[in-house]
């Protein structure tokens, strides 16, 4: 196996951005007085885009397009406005990073979450490091784990899927490295667990990210 890039999920993978999410979709709710969400259930929710978190977040009675596409907006206004107030990368990952650049492996994003919030998230936390490709969700390209924007990254570094390993923390990531046709390394510092990861066809499994460079 011989890898010469990367394709980082965002959110659990390289950002620790629960929190930012937990208190916007919180703050959405308590303007109408419905029931919150602890961060331990904020991370069952997320990991399939912003329209299933929003879903998943409000009472089966207010899932109808009607209540529902006002909550969306107003989320999507809310977390706009805080989406870099407490995230952070997780630790270990500009170390790694840094290693990356270094050794000369390419890097991309590919998130689930808003191409606009995606992209406003990259370059505050990813200023420093050279990243080739970011991008989220939107009309350019189709969710994971639809393998699309995988392979536009592919393209824009110039290499071969099976030249890239695809790192992420949920199901939806390792399925997303299969459609791909890249290798797919799980992390478990964000939001799922090994079994998930294994299940959805993980070829390595990382506790820490000084690991990943152990498979390059």
């Amino acid at each position: 196996m011989s890898i010469k890039g990367i394709v980082f999920d965002l959110d659990g993978t390289l950002a620790d951005s629960i929190e930012d999410i937990a208190d916007s979709m919180n703050q959405v709710l308590e303007e109408q007085n419905l029931a919150t969400h602890n961060i331990e259930t904020y991370k069952t929710f997320v990991g399939n885009g912003i329209r299933k978190l929003v879903k998943r977040s409000l009472p089966e009675s207010l899932r109808t397009e009607e209540h529902f596409s006002g909550n969306l907006d107003r989320m999507l206004e809310v977390y706009e406005a805080n989406c870099i107030n407490k995230t952070k990368l997780y630790p270990g990952v500009a170390h790694l990073l840094d290693q990356l650049n270094d050794k000369g492996i390419k890097i991309a994003v590919f998130s689930n979450k808003a191409n606009h919030l995606t992209q406003k998230v990259v370059k505050v936390l990813l200023a420093k490091w050279n990243v080739e490709f970011v991008i989220g969700a939107g009309d350019e390209v189709a969710r994971k784990p639809d393998p699309q924007g995988a392979l536009m990254a592919a393209k824009k570094m110039s290499l071969s899927p099976k030249e890239l390993m695809f790192v992420g923390d949920s199901g939806v990531d390792m399925e997303t490295a299969k459609n791909a046709g890249m290798y797919g390394v799980g992390v478990l510092w964000g939001f799922r667990d090994a079994e998930e990861l294994k299940a959805n066809g993980a070829k390595e499994i990382i506790s820490e990210a000084s690991e990943l460079l152990n498979h390059i």
